[in-house]
């Protein structure tokens, strides 16, 4: 059904169908249409990824373009706290926990 890139591995479950978020991308060449390449950047999720090859491509049924298989769509992290695992404290920002409640029994 989809054309696997040929560096794709399966994920350590060892199957992509019991993953809601598996995603795939489009994984492009210079013989590749210029649709195929527009869509090379974006992540889909496998059940709304464009079939290959797409209805525009000029290659037809020798189409180079291949799907790459991702365990989810989002890419790499963008916090530093998703990298490292550590949540810091804003060093501008004051603690704001310092005082008392709002209930009666706090004061």
């Amino acid at each position: 059904m989809w054309k696997k890139h040929p560096g794709s591995r399966d994920e350590a479950s060892g199957s992509y169908q019991n993953n809601l978020w598996h995603a795939v991308s489009v994984v492009t060449t210079n013989s590749s249409c210029h649709m195929a390449r527009a869509l090379a950047t974006i992540r889909f999720l496998s059940r709304d990824a464009p079939g290959l090859p797409l209805p525009q491509c000029s290659a037809g049924n020798s189409c180079p373009c291949v799907y790459k298989h991702h365990a989810e769509r989002r890419g790499q992290a963008r916090r530093t706290e998703d990298l490292t695992g550590v949540r810091r404290l804003n060093p501008g920002s004051h603690e704001r926990r310092q005082g008392r409640g709002r209930r009666p029994s706090d004061f």
